[in-house]
């Protein structure tokens, strides 16, 4: 590993080259495995993965097809339970969570953003952003508050009576990433969020996601067989046969900076949105 990929995985694990506290873990993974049974056979999808994601980090993973890197995200997010290994969010081991417990960090905690929005068809768009919250028994009044300002931030308070079969794909996907954000989790997991869009909207979602990081600080991880997305990302985790392969930053070192505040990196224009 060369020297500035050391730098980063020292940031990431919360000590500088003094040994002062540069960047708190969000998420550590140890040991991780899972495997299935199928027609027999024990089919071995993550072989032991080791991996520690700081708070406010911007990160993606990438990998040949049967890597393991959705079913890494899905154990990340709660959503697949691993053979065995732990991980930690927060500090919480969700590996010894009961369902409820689960149920719970993955509604307060984590937002998911899919290749397929996801929406429900018979609601608009500030509607779809609300339910999250609704459905927790939030108030109606505070989750139209919520919605209605991260339409604005993802530059879609235009179509917010709008139905989803009324826009266009990467419309809807804005609404897919407000939607996961309304809850303010401290965790984005992406997976494939830009597979179904063409390149030019694929890049004004892959910049919208800089732009979350820079306003609120929230931690991404995304999924991407996107060369170009991958290696904009600060840090590249590559996966391969179950492993983690390589561990490095992306080609645009500067979006290092993490969150909002002076110090944060300035992701690209978000012109011809």
């Amino acid at each position: 590993m060369n020297e500035i990929a050391e730098g980063v995985r020292e940031a990431n694990s919360g000590l500088g080259d003094e040994g002062a506290p540069v960047r708190e873990a969000l998420i550590e993974i140890s040991d991780l495995k899972k495997s299935f049974l199928h027609m027999g056979r024990t089919l071995e999808v993550l072989r032991g993965i080791d991996l520690s994601i700081g708070r406010g980090e911007l990160i993606s993973i990438v990998g040949p097809s049967g890597a393991g890197k959705s079913t890494l995200l899905h154990c990340i997010g709660t959503l697949d339970e691993p053979s065995s290994g732990t991980i930690l969010l927060g500090g919480e081991e969700l590996t010894k969570m009961n369902s409820a417990r689960l149920a719970e960090v993955r509604n307060r905690e984590i937002g998911f953003v899919f290749q397929f929005h996801h929406l429900l068809p018979e609601f608009d768009a500030l509607e779809n952003v609300m339910m999250p919250g609704l459905i927790q028994g939030r108030s109606r009044r505070e989750m139209q508050k919520a919605a209605l300002e991260l339409l604005d931030e993802v530059k879609m308070s235009h179509r917010k009576h709008h139905r989803p079969s009324e826009m266009s794909g990467g419309e809807q996907q804005r609404i897919a990433v407000a939607r996961a954000l309304v809850l303010r989790p401290r965790l984005l997991l992406a997976d494939e969020p830009t597979g179904n869009l063409d390149s030019s909207t694929g890049d004004a979602i892959h910049e919208l996601f800089f732009s979350i990081n820079r306003e609120h600080g929230t931690t991404i991880v995304v999924v991407t067989h996107n060369p170009s997305f991958a290696e904009s990302m600060p840090r590249v985790v590559r996966m391969k046969d179950g492993l983690v392969d390589r561990d490095d930053v992306g080609a645009h070192v500067g979006r290092i900076g993490v969150g909002s505040g002076p110090e944060a990196s300035e992701p690209d224009s978000l012109a011809g949105e």
